[in-house]
């Protein structure tokens, strides 16, 4: 990932509820789940769920798949991947502290270590 659609992919991902729905289809798995399912568990209305789910699909976070009435929704986890990549290699500079921080239970949740 370029320094370009990092930023495309930042500025998705700094809205609230599309940051809720990549997180939903994170934990959703390979099998995605469609707009309404989706939209129902972060709390978004239907009517606006096809301009978010747009938005990480634009940024290239997502996938979607026409599965006969429906569209199935996907996160592209080697995207994400990239991204959280260029994050901690590129812009942080492979820096120790912070890649000590990308391991589960390391951080306090404040930004200490």
């Amino acid at each position: 990932m370029d320094e370009s659609q990092v930023i495309g992919a930042l500025s998705a991902l700094s809205q609230e509820t599309r940051l809720r729905m990549l997180r939903y289809l994170v934990k959703a798995g390979p099998a995605g789940a469609p707009a309404g399912e989706i939209g129902e568990a972060v709390g978004s209305s239907s009517s606006r769920n096809s301009f978010h789910l747009n938005a990480l699909a634009q940024a290239g976070l997502i996938t979607s798949q026409r599965q006969s009435r429906r569209i199935i929704y996907r996160v592209d986890f080697a995207k994400v991947g990239a991204m959280v990549g260029y994050l901690v290699q590129d812009c942080c500079g492979g820096n120790a502290q912070v890649l000590a921080c990308c391991q589960p239970g390391c951080c306090d949740g404040e930004g200490g270590v």
